[in-house]
């Protein structure tokens, strides 16, 4: 039977300067946020003793493990290490007994797991493996449990999990974990040393909520959506769909988190007259997708976003691209 250590992740993780909006890992910094900034609260504890439960009942070995800091994380994270490798790597074990679920109140406390993830298992380009695949800088993550803890939260901001079809109920989660298959998906890196699962939206907006115009040159692969001197409202850089709207505006159409590619879409204000001269503004959106993205803004102020519900300012060049099938889930 398997030991399982259910992972949740502790406010202390976002006091007052542990954002990326301090220089956070998303921003390039040298920590994560885990949650974002509406999810300030202690970690909700009847998910997680109801799955806790259920995989007792099927003969699991539980540990609940609350971590506050990425040390704790990356602790949590050593157990599913494999053996050692004479090129001295440290890679995960592919036939490990210990699975992990990651208690979640939103995509960003996820995606900072898988951070740290990246962070223990990628090899330094010197030290590159031969049986690493060509496309890949990560060896094939070991697949997480996600348990949302607040459903009917969650559902109705189309969070990650529900995207996915993944089971919400914690004795469903508990089922997936030790009998259900694995689910590979893509994940996308970036050059500030972060990840992203979901999706990243990029703009400003005045208080009132109306789009601010700015403007950057974004590439994807060798197409060139916009060469810095269009009036942009947003960009959508999509792994899975959960960045597509603009108001009612289809960003992203076909942001598959399974098919290799990120979908990129720009948002540009075109002004036409009519018959009688009468100015009108259309929303033109031009979308295209590709292995790689970078967005390189033009203007002297930041550029606000949002990656997998976490802000960041964005001061200079970004680039994103994607590593396919590089982590995995749990699911039915």
């Amino acid at each position: 039977m398997y030991d399982v250590v259910l992972l949740t992740l502790g406010s202390e993780r976002n006091a007052p300067g542990a954002g990326c909006g301090s220089g956070g890992a998303c921003c390039g910094g040298a920590t994560d946020t885990a949650q974002g900034p509406e999810e300030r609260c202690e970690t909700p504890r009847v998910p997680v003793l109801a799955c806790a439960d259920a995989l007792t009942a099927r003969g699991a070995r539980v540990e609940m493990v609350t971590a506050r800091s990425d040390a704790e994380i990356d602790k949590v994270l050593a157990r599913l290490d494999g053996p050692p490798r004479p090129d001295g790597l440290t890679w995960p074990d592919p036939d490990a007994k210990t699975r992990l679920v990651v208690a979640v109140a939103g995509d960003a406390q996820l995606r900072a797991v898988l951070r740290r993830l990246v962070r223990r298992y990628a090899p330094p380009p010197s030290r590159r493996p031969a049986d690493l695949a060509d496309n890949r800088t990560v060896p094939d993550l070991p697949p997480v449990g996600v348990l949302p803890l607040d459903p009917a939260q969650s559902t109705a901001h189309r969070d990650l999990a529900a995207q996915l079809g993944l089971p919400r109920d914690p004795a469903a989660v508990a089922a997936a974990v030790l009998d259900g298959p694995v689910r590979r998906l893509d994940l996308l890196r970036n050059d500030g040393g972060s990840v992203t699962l979901d999706g990243a939206l990029l703009g400003a907006a005045a208080e009132d909520g109306r789009p601010l115009h700015w403007r950057g040159r974004v590439e994807v692969d060798d197409a060139v959506l916009s060469n810095g001197d269009d009036p942009l409202l947003a960009c959508a850089i999509g792994n899975a769909g959960g960045y597509a709207q603009l108001d009612d505006v289809a960003l992203l159409t076909t942001a598959d988190p399974t098919d290799g590619l990120v979908e990129v879409a720009v948002a540009v204000p075109v002004v036409t007259r009519s018959r009688l001269g009468r100015r009108r503004v259309r929303l033109e959106v031009r979308r295209t997708r590709g292995r790689a993205v970078s967005v390189l803004p033009r203007d002297e102020v930041a550029l606000p976003y949002l990656d997998d519900g976490v802000e960041g300012q964005l001061t200079r060049k970004r680039s994103w691209w994607t590593e396919p099938g590089a982590w995995a889930v749990w699911t039915t």
